[in-house]
């Protein structure tokens, strides 16, 4: 399912025995901008520190009842290393918050979930992975602060962020939503990721190998519009780019 982060938030977090709080934002890595942890908002439940969730414990979102399922007990949660509130994700908190889960290192290889193209729930798969080597170094940046940063396109600036677009199969950023008001009032329009010739944190942008007029002219994007495979595919023919899900099939077909 494709949903977007604002969408998300505010969702009800089941847990196994308990409602463990609300979604509150997500941490992605920067080199698959993949969603690493949900962040939760625990109300006066915890205090103090951070409440990250990885997606290894995140199963069925219903948008009918607007809740996560989340296999984890509040005991649990109580239970695993903390990280303050003022504090980045370290790779030290990381390690030892995945092996208190016994996770594998998601950056264990060299697709979105280490080994494997898709999110792998399966526990004995994860002794295989933890043997692995590790592939490369995450830096993980969060939804909330990327939210404004400006899109530069080949030849200019075109707009800015306004939202994520998350498949909750994989969990992977499928789509930025582009903001282009200050060009054409009330235009959005979405572009992957994987059109990212690459980002400044510090200057707060995001440069994409498109040209401004490509964006234009790409189909306008609204909080009603269902994002169908038809709709994905029209999208990236506009753009002359190969879908992530001719991709995928290759990449499992490659691990059988």
């Amino acid at each position: 399912m494709l949903i977007s982060t604002k969408s998300l938030s505010e969702y009800k977090l089941r847990g196994l025995d308990k409602e463990i709080g609300r979604v509150k934002e997500f941490y992605f890595d920067d080199k698959h901008w993949t969603i690493r942890y949900l962040v939760a908002n625990t109300g006066s439940w915890l205090t103090g520190h951070q409440v990250l969730i990885s997606p290894y414990s995140l199963h069925e979102v219903n948008p009918n009842s607007e809740s996560i399922a989340v296999s984890l007990t509040k005991k649990q949660i109580e239970d695993s290393p903390t990280l303050e509130s003022d504090k980045p994700v370290s790779r030290q908190f990381e390690k030892s918050y995945l092996s208190y889960y016994g996770f594998p290192l998601y950056w264990g290889g060299p697709f979105l979930w280490g080994m494997y193209p898709t999110l792998d729930r399966n526990p004995s798969s994860w002794n295989e992975l933890d043997e692995i080597k590790e592939f490369w170094d995450p830096h993980l940046q969060s939804t909330h602060e990327v939210d404004g940063y400006h899109i530069e396109a080949t030849d200019g600036e075109i707009g800015h962020v306004n939202d994520f677009i998350i498949d909750t199969d994989t969990w992977s950023i499928r789509y930025l939503i582009v903001g282009t008001t200050n060009w054409w009032p009330g235009k959005q329009v979405l572009v992957s990721p994987r059109w990212i010739e690459g980002v400044s944190w510090h200057d707060r942008k995001v440069y994409v190998n498109l040209s401004r007029d490509s964006i234009q002219r790409s189909a306008e994007y609204t909080k009603d519009s269902l994002l169908t495979r038809d709709y994905e595919a029209n999208l990236h023919q506009h753009y002359q780019r190969r879908g992530y899900w001719n991709e995928q099939a290759i990449s499992s077909e490659k691990k059988i």
